[in-house]
């Protein structure tokens, strides 16, 4: 069985192979109300959500200037990471293989975004990026923590809602101060 690093790693190669590059900042498609009642979709989103996280968050603290935005990326990279190995665990519990998360076509640009990002514009496209994939991720998490079919998988949603409410209240303030 491969480890939780190890697939990490996996899925941020294939998440960053991709070689186009976005002219602005886009936003990944907003989940379907559908799709957050069922164990299968939402690991599936949110899984992309996490890789997202911490795959934009690893090329924040390479690129920033700005101890603060690397500080925010920083811990992004460890939160998310918790609530990926809590979910996983979670998904086990119910007894539940996730399927690999990957990033979609929407964070596959975003991230090819950071990448080609001048110096002076990366920590404002950045956090830019941030805020609509903290609302999306929250919106998924409490959506499924209400609703979810399956209960441990409630409760790693439940868990991530408070984690994912100081991200954006953080990103947010990051922004104002950019």
């Amino acid at each position: 069985m491969i480890s939780t690093s190890a697939r990490l790693l996996c899925i941020l190669s294939l998440g960053l192979a991709s070689s186009a590059f976005a002219q602005s900042p886009s936003n990944p498609p907003p989940p379907t109300p559908a799709s957050t009642g069922a164990a299968m979709p939402y690991l599936q989103i949110a899984g992309e959500s996490d890789v997202y996280e911490v795959t934009s968050s690893q090329i924040a603290v390479q690129r920033s200037q700005n101890p603060r935005v690397r500080a925010f990326a920083s811990m992004l990279i460890d939160h998310h990471t918790k609530t990926t190995n809590v979910t996983l665990t979670q998904a086990k519990a119910a007894g539940l293989v996730p399927p690999p998360a990957v990033l979609g076509q929407g964070t596959r640009a975003q991230i090819d975004q950071l990448y080609a990002a001048s110096p002076a514009d990366f920590d404002r496209i950045y956090i830019a990026q941030q805020i609509p994939a903290h609302e999306q991720a929250l919106a998924v998490q409490t959506a499924y923590a209400q609703t979810g079919d399956k209960a441990p998988l409630r409760t790693a949603a439940t868990g991530a809602i408070p984690i994912i409410k100081q991200h954006l209240e953080h990103a947010r303030s990051l922004k104002s101060g950019l």
